[in-house]
């Protein structure tokens, strides 16, 4: 049967098994709509995990497809009981962008996240003070105006779920330097910050690089998160965030570039030991 996970890696995995369930019957998605009497943009979006799909549904379209296997039939249906769970993030819908609403769920159930932060710290490692903070900064730059409680209430609230869960992912943070320097919320609230990220950057499951100023121009520039998830069916995730764009894609001709710049900054990187003493001393020198 299914194994134990959340609503948003429930979707995927049906979205997957059901075109993977299409194609072996050899039906194209047109097909598949007029026999079903369904538009085909339906069809589009649940095969994409836009939306969810009934348990009705789902048994209809596996019995078209002539899917005759109980155990598989039972586990998709269940699969379809799952992606449709009320999730935590889901009343913050009218309120922040989709790509960021979709990355939230895919967060929650990773095993690993890997965090390339050319501007900021991730939002998971961020103090209350310097996220208030950051997220005024942001405002002057968002293409559509959002709640700043909103925003501090979920990642809040993304900090207890991803953090505090019993099995904690491992986080990989390469930082450029100059995050470090920059003074968001003042001398005080960067302060406090680096400190914090000594802390987190000293447990078992968090490593933190800092790539410094010496090293020659790396190209990349936009900061980009790579999720990852412990089923070998489950494909890699990248998420690329900015107050003025948000895009989510996991085709692994898109994903794999993604995962061999963010190894590629890492041996540019300082170690981690050298990382968390430099932040540090930048941390005591700030007055």
């Amino acid at each position: 049967m299914t194994a134990l996970h959340g609503a948003t890696i429930g979707r995927r995995r049906l979205r997957s098994a059901l075109r993977a369930a299409r194609e072996g019957a050899g039906l194209t998605q047109e097909q598949v709509a007029d026999a079903m009497d369904w538009s085909l943009s339906k069809v589009i979006r649940i095969e994409a995990g836009a939306v969810s799909v009934s348990t009705n549904d789902v048994k209809a379209l596996l019995n078209h497809y002539r899917l005759t296997d109980a155990e598989q039939v039972a586990e998709l249906v269940d699969l379809a009981r799952i992606s449709r769970r009320r999730t935590w993030w889901s009343r913050y819908r009218d309120g922040l962008p989709a790509p960021y609403l979709s990355y939230i769920g895919l967060e929650v159930e990773a095993s690993s996240l890997l965090f390339f932060q050319s501007v900021g710290i991730p939002g998971l490692l961020q103090t209350d003070a310097y996220a208030r903070a950051s997220t005024v900064a942001s405002l002057r730059f968002a293409v559509e105006p959002f709640d700043l409680d909103i925003v501090d209430d979920v990642r809040a609230r993304r900090r207890h779920e991803v953090l505090d869960r019993a099995d904690p992912p491992s986080i990989e943070v390469v930082l450029d330097e100059s995050v470090l320097h920059r003074q968001t919320g003042g001398v005080v609230c960067l302060r406090d910050q680096l400190r914090h990220l000594v802390d987190v950057g000293s447990t078992s499951h968090i490593t933190i690089q800092v790539l410094p100023f010496q090293v020659p121009d790396y190209a990349v520039r936009a900061p980009f998160i790579v999720v990852r998830f412990p089923g070998v069916g489950d494909t890699d995730v990248v998420f690329v965030g900015s107050p003025l764009s948000q895009d989510l894609t996991d085709t692994s001709d898109t994903v794999e570039p993604y995962v061999d710049a963010f190894r590629t900054l890492q041996a540019m990187s300082l170690d981690p030991a050298a990382s968390l003493a430099r932040i540090a001393r930048i941390a005591d020198d700030l007055r």
